[in-house]
């Protein structure tokens, strides 16, 4: 018998396809916006250098390569109104400044991350400013 999989199994599976159009040589990140009902995909993103530039990082060290984190992109991505609620699925956990974009973005309601981050700061901001954040298990 055929196992349907959940929302949360399809995007963020979606969310590590799209991190493989990643060109950054330390981590390759993926994020998609969801709204709340799941029924449509708001926005995409991956981590990368900007549109037009060369699609490589610009310095080796980590942290400091110059590549747009996904959830940077996608918001950027995201045109869907402050209203609509809405949910992140992301293949590693947020730093602090990509969870303030999030935050900012307005309306989300829940991140779902699969790879813990090599920071966990962000945690009780996101937590703080009343979005459930829980791991991909």
């Amino acid at each position: 018998m055929h196992t349907r999989p959940s929302f949360d199994q399809v995007y963020m599976q979606f969310a590590e396809t799209i991190a493989q159009r990643s060109t950054c040589k330390r981590l390759q990140v993926g994020t998609v916006i969801t709204s709340s009902d799941y029924r449509k995909v708001l926005a995409v993103g991956y981590n990368g250098n900007a549109t037009g530039l060369p699609n490589t990082c610009d310095s080796d060290t980590p942290g400091n390569c110059g590549c747009l984190h996904s959830e940077e992109n996608a918001v950027i991505n995201c045109d869907s109104p402050r209203e609509i609620e809405k949910f992140v699925f992301v293949t590693h956990l947020p730093c602090i400044m990509c969870a303030k974009r999030l935050i900012n973005l307005g309306n989300v309601k829940r991140i779902i991350y699969k790879n813990e981050y090599r920071k966990k700061d962000s945690l009780e901001i996101l937590r703080n400013a009343g979005i459930e954040v829980r791991q991909f298990l």
